[in-house]
């Protein structure tokens, strides 16, 4: 049974391969076949795609029995400027709309689509409880996720099972928001990065991983899902915990407006919006979370990774 899947270089999509090759031909869609080769070993078949037209790679989406796209232009390297924010935009519709005509040509069309979307849906809502019902908020990441939502839909009425993950901000080793956090802290120069009392929608690289296989092979599963922790934490606490796991002190908290000014729109956006963002609809479908403590998530993951000299 093959699976396609878009984005697989990345941090979730690298996890993804790792856990569905054993059972999976996993083929790996990727603009940079070499790259994607070295990354993925033996864990994928990379196939080329430039993201735009349809080309030969169209050929695997056809008789595959899912396909996933995680494909779109990292949101939290560099400042969002104008060129910045269309290539967020753009890297993402392009790529949706390239995987909707492979399917609609199709002969035999995959029995499942999952496309992945974000918590930034639901914007800056303060202590407000959200699950999949919640309406959409304000922001750019809200305008993205519900244009990417939009077309996503479009795979519902071909008689296609269509799962959409709102991915809120995924903790493990070796990539995400903790790559970017350890060299700080490791120099004694951890601080909370946002408002204390902000809402923190994490989840788990494994758990990440372990629902997009869940809504994968689950049959019964269509629709929007949050793919977050069922236990929010406020911001304050996750870099609490993070200081007392990596025995390092966190000392500074840069006021909202700095960071502003020194990040502009993204560092409003990523790192002071509030979203208690509650995996309902993921709960109800019979998905068990193996991390919903934070201390214990954080502890397994950093021992993964002794090499940063961190204990």
């Amino acid at each position: 049974m093959r699976i396609v899947i878009t984005g697989a270089t990345g941090f979730i999509g690298k996890a993804l391969c790792e856990n569905l090759h054993r059972d999976y031909e996993v083929i790996a869609l990727s603009r940079n076949t070499a790259k994607a080769k070295n990354l993925l070993g033996k864990t994928a078949e990379p196939v080329c795609w430039d993201g735009r037209k349809l080309d030969e790679w169209s050929a695997f989406v056809d008789g595959a029995l899912g396909v996933i796209n995680l494909a779109g232009e990292n949101i939290a390297s560099g400042r969002w400027s104008k060129a910045k924010k269309e290539r967020i935009l753009n890297s993402r519709l392009t790529a949706s709309q390239a995987i909707l005509s492979a399917i609609k040509e199709a002969k035999k069309k995959p029995e499942v689509f999952i496309q992945a979307s974000a918590v930034g849906y639901y914007g800056d809502r303060c202590d407000e409880i959200l699950d999949e019902n919640s309406a959409y908020g304000q922001g750019f990441l809200a305008r993205v996720c519900r244009q990417i939502e939009g077309l996503a839909e479009e795979i519902r009425d071909m008689g296609i099972r269509w799962i959409i993950i709102r991915t809120g901000v995924v903790l493990g080793a070796g990539g995400g928001v903790l790559k970017k956090l350890l060299p700080s802290f490791k120099f004694f120069l951890g601080g909370c990065y946002g408002q204390t009392k902000a809402w923190f929608p994490w989840i788990s690289l494994m758990d990440e991983v372990l629902a997009i296989r869940f809504l994968l092979e689950n049959k019964k599963t269509n629709g929007v899902y949050n793919l977050t922790s069922p236990a929010p934490i406020l911001s304050g606490t996750f870099y609490d915990v993070l200081g007392q796991v990596t025995a390092r002190p966190v000392w500074f908290n840069p006021p909202g407006f700095l960071l502003k000014l020194l990040m502009g729109e993204m560092g409003g956006e990523l790192l002071l919006s509030s979203q208690r963002v509650m995996p309902k609809r993921l709960l109800d479908a019979g998905f068990e979370f193996e991390y919903v403590d934070i201390t214990k998530a954080l502890c397994d993951i950093l021992g993964e990774r002794r090499q940063d000299g961190i204990r």
